[in-house]
């Protein structure tokens, strides 16, 4: 088994190397163990809570290799902001298994946990929300069902209440949870099982996969095209990384349990955002269709993608026309050319192209 080199140390928070950082602790109603990293300069009324998506965490906003969205709020008028953790981050050890998890406990505990810590911690000030992928499909849920309120703004990228998918990755989402956990055996996917041992049956998968995929030496980032999205690579262009961003796909990004595909295969095929158990009391408070109560909440909303997303195609432009169309004004969409769905916050210019448009609104929103 060949030594790991990693260009940049696990879990380094040296990409805010001028922050006062802290790290606070919650749990959730259901009985998990959770965190958040406060990254603060000085007092403001305002406060940024940004959430990461499925496999990745808190990293992908602070990444050292080039201006990261966390620094770049830091240096724009935000001296506070804090980064959620919670159950589908790789910083922790829940999608190492065969859970059961959906996108309904995501969004009825761990969403109002953080924020009822953050706000312990902060007072009542005002809280932007910045989400990204399952994060923000999961925080949009939380949100428009109720389970959270007095949010000020919220920024939420590839997907939110109207989540859509190209037709290779729905049939993915159809077979891959039942053929990985009950054929193959496989409690999770890791894009990281190219560092396992030679015979390994994480390792010999890795080099199945990779078979498929011709368009770089990177054999995590063929897992990730694998796990997420359809395409050559599917998550982002190659073009729009960090050359270390990308040999270090398999720290950024982690493993995942197959459970959450089932409930955006339901959604997918119900075209919006949708309760996945009906039947069980323990979700009660949720509503079965979350847009449906879409024009009572008042907090605005800008819905971003890129025009090059081939993990959630257009979910956020059809979004956009389902909420002009029952909230006229009130949420705005921006889409970035030459961009997808992870380069967005991961891409080594974002900084110039993407994080100015946020910055821009965030602020509009601050009085």
């Amino acid at each position: 088994m060949t030594p790991i080199t990693r260009h940049i140390p696990l879990f380094s928070l040296e990409g805010v190397p001028d922050a006062e950082v802290s790290t606070h602790p919650f749990t959730t109603a259901d009985g998990l163990g959770l965190d958040m990293l406060r990254f603060r300069r000085g007092e403001s009324d305002d406060v940024v809570l940004v959430i990461h998506g499925l496999t990745t965490s808190s990293d992908m906003f602070i990444m050292p290799e080039h201006d990261n969205l966390v620094r770049y709020l830091l240096d724009n008028g935000f001296p506070e902001v804090w980064t959620l953790d919670y159950r589908m981050s790789n910083r922790h050890p829940y999608n190492r298994s065969m859970h059961r998890f959906t996108l309904d406990d995501i969004a009825l505990y761990d969403h109002p946990a953080a924020l009822e810590t953050l706000r312990r911690v902060t007072g009542e000030r005002r809280v932007h929300v910045v989400c990204h992928c399952l994060g923000a499909v999961s925080f949009t849920m939380s949100l428009f069902g109720g389970a959270v309120s007095g949010v000020r703004s919220v920024i939420a990228n590839s997907a939110a209440l109207t989540p859509r998918v190209p037709a290779w990755s729905r049939a993915k989402l159809t077979f891959a949870p039942t053929l990985v956990e009950y054929v193959l055996g496989l409690p999770y996917l890791d894009p990281s099982w190219h560092n396992e041992p030679l015979l390994s049956r994480g390792r010999m998968f890795s080099q199945f996969v990779s078979l498929f995929h011709p368009e770089c030496d990177e054999p995590a980032c063929h897992m990730l095209s694998l796990m997420w999205g359809t395409g050559w690579p599917a998550l982002y262009a190659h073009d729009k990384l960090h050359p270390v961003t990308h040999r270090r796909s398999g720290d950024l990004y982690g493993p995942t349990g197959l459970h959450y595909y089932r409930h955006v295969l339901k959604m997918v095929r119900a075209g919006r955002a949708v309760k996945y158990d009906t039947r069980n009391p323990r979700y009660d408070a949720l509503p079965r269709d979350y847009l449906a109560d879409a024009a009572s909440i008042d907090t605005p909303m800008l819905l971003t993608t890129g025009d090059r997303n081939h993990v959630f195609a257009d979910s956020n432009v059809v979004c956009h026309e389902r909420l002009q169309a029952v909230a006229p004004g009130r949420h705005e969409l921006a889409v970035f050319p030459g961009y997808g769905h992870q380069d967005i916050f991961m891409g080594q210019h974002a900084h110039l192209d993407v994080f100015p448009y946020m910055i821009d609104f965030l602020k509009r929103h601050m009085g």
